[in-house]
């Protein structure tokens, strides 16, 4: 009877252990940007965190022979793609947006997104490889790396450009950015991390647009 009495007693505990962990998991709540974002950036201090354009799903990376040399071995970005992530170059333009740093993965598709949006070479960022395709132990520097990246304060009246994948931020955050070429917005906090302020999908930029010139 007794012994009944502890194996009752532990399953309760367990199952009120696990509840608890469950309830104080919080799932990622994507939100649009707003004006107050966009005057946010165009005072600096912030990051941008840019998704490549949009890619030809039908030609995936040769994994596990993956060439950062020869972009005939990586998914491609289409031209519809690069064309997607000039006109975010062109609207962060508009919106008088400071860029500084531009910061991009290796990986062709996010290389040659950044040079359509932003007209100039980026620094690659090893770190800021895809992340899908590797171990658990390969991404343990990318994560770091990355959360470093959103953390690090940035100067007033510039503001730092990330241009990379979609895995990388769901490994951080959980947060698997979609569409393609959509721009992610963070506040450094230096030691305390980092604040998600919003989204920015490539059919978004207009509508902020026209209401910024009311």
């Amino acid at each position: 009877m007794i012994k009944k009495r502890m194996i009752c007693v532990i399953v309760l505990f367990v199952i009120s252990l696990s509840g608890a962990q469950a309830s104080d998991y919080t799932p990622f709540v994507k939100k649009a940007a707003t004006i107050k974002t966009l005057k946010q950036l165009q005072a600096g201090g912030l990051v941008l965190y840019m998704r490549h354009g949009p890619t030809d799903t039908s030609r995936p990376d040769r994994v596990p022979r993956v060439d950062l040399n020869d972009c005939s071995t990586q998914r491609p970005l289409t031209e519809a793609g690069r064309a997607e992530a000039a006109a975010v170059g062109q609207a962060l333009r508009q919106a008088d947006i400071p860029i500084g740093t531009v910061l991009a993965s290796p990986m062709c598709r996010a290389r040659e997104s950044a040079i359509a949006a932003f007209a100039e070479d980026p620094e690659i960022n090893h770190d800021l490889m895809y992340t899908s395709n590797l171990t658990s132990q390969e991404k343990v520097p990318k994560i770091k790396t990355l959360r470093r990246l959103l953390s690090t304060p940035v100067a007033a009246g510039t503001n730092l450009v990330l241009v990379a994948h979609a895995p990388n931020l769901m490994d951080v955050m959980g947060y698997f950015v979609k569409p393609e070429a959509t721009v992610v917005v963070f506040r450094p906090l230096g030691k305390q991390g980092f604040e998600y302020l919003g989204s920015i999908e490539p059919q978004q930029w207009q509508g902020l647009l026209d209401k910024l010139g009311e």
